[in-house]
């Protein structure tokens, strides 16, 4: 059963949103997926409204929807833009931080696709605040889109920790970029290193040790990828030792990766402390579009 039936895109016509829905649009062109694109008015309900012109409200709320809907669907006409099925429309009169986030934690959405806010330098340092409290709190992949859709994805970079969710990433990517290039790297550390050189354990004892675990987790990668309907030459296999988020941004940027997609659950931080730690980062200091993948079944639903 393929895993992309609905695809949900918002949209608030700045040229980062735009580019999030050609992407949306090109995925479902390679998935058939369901495509609902919804836009939030930002009114936040009519009470302030209401109180600044009182019983014209309803009407400017009215006319407020049917003009962005006719935007939105202006927007779906543009050259290349034009599907069959069209998409669904929503406008919503809500503030998108609020509205986005509550339509993806309650439809059947399978993938979230939402732009990244802001351009060149400023793109780098800061992720929209919609984009943000959706990577917090979906219950659904959320691919968030930094850069034009110009062709399908070429190479994807997967880092991975062995979590399920590691599983589900790499099953997601073949359905959604399909004749990708794939790389897998997983970063590792010695457990307990610095106690180690703590207690005065030598520089080269310490070394073989990473020889060890780097070993194993190019076995476990092996076998993962094997489960996966992966054969040797299907994917490049990367295991380091390092700073995880270096050694993503600086992959990605070395090979040309034009999309990084990772799990959001990890196995040794809480959901909110990794992305913190770790996606938020990739998000900012990365050039390539971000796909944030969790299983909307649950944590133990991916194996």
């Amino acid at each position: 059963m393929p895993l992309t039936r609905h695809i949900f895109t918002a949209v608030d016509l700045s040229p980062p949103s735009l580019q999030a829905l050609d992407r949306a649009l090109d995925l479902c062109a390679a998935t058939g997926a369901h495509h609902t694109v919804m836009h939030a008015l930002g009114l936040d309900a009519l009470g302030p409204l209401r109180n600044l012109i009182g019983a014209q409200a309803e009407d400017v709320a009215r006319k407020a929807v049917a003009r962005q809907r006719s935007a939105i669907e202006t927007a779906l006409q543009a050259p290349g833009r034009q599907r069959t099925p069209a998409p669904t429309v929503l406008i919503e009169e809500g503030l998108a931080t609020t509205v986005v986030p509550a339509y993806a934690a309650t439809t059947d959405a399978d993938l979230v696709v939402v732009g990244s806010r802001g351009e060149s330098v400023l793109r780098r340092m800061v992720i929209g605040s919609t984009a943000s409290r959706l990577l917090r709190k979906s219950r659904c992949p959320v691919l968030v889109v930094k850069n034009p859709c110009l062709t399908p994805y070429r190479r994807v970079l997967l880092p991975m920790d062995f979590s399920p969710g590691s599983a589900l990433t790499i099953r997601l990517v073949r359905e959604l970029a399909p004749q990708a290039d794939l790389v897998l790297l997983h970063v590792f550390d010695v457990p307990f290193e610095g106690m180690l050189q703590y207690a005065g354990v030598s520089e080269d004892v310490i070394h073989q040790y990473r020889i060890e675990a780097r070993e194993r987790a190019l076995q476990q990668m092996r076998e993962l990828a094997a489960a996966q309907g992966l054969a040797l030459g299907d994917y490049t296999p990367l295991v380091e030792y390092g700073d995880a988020v270096a050694l993503i941004t600086g992959h990605q940027e070395r090979l040309g990766c034009d999309l990084i997609a990772m799990g959001k659950h990890g196995t040794h931080v809480t959901e909110e402390l990794l992305l913190g730690s770790v996606t938020k980062r990739v998000l900012s200091e990365g050039d390539a579009d971000v796909l944030v993948v969790v299983d909307k079944r649950g944590p133990q639903a991916a194996s």
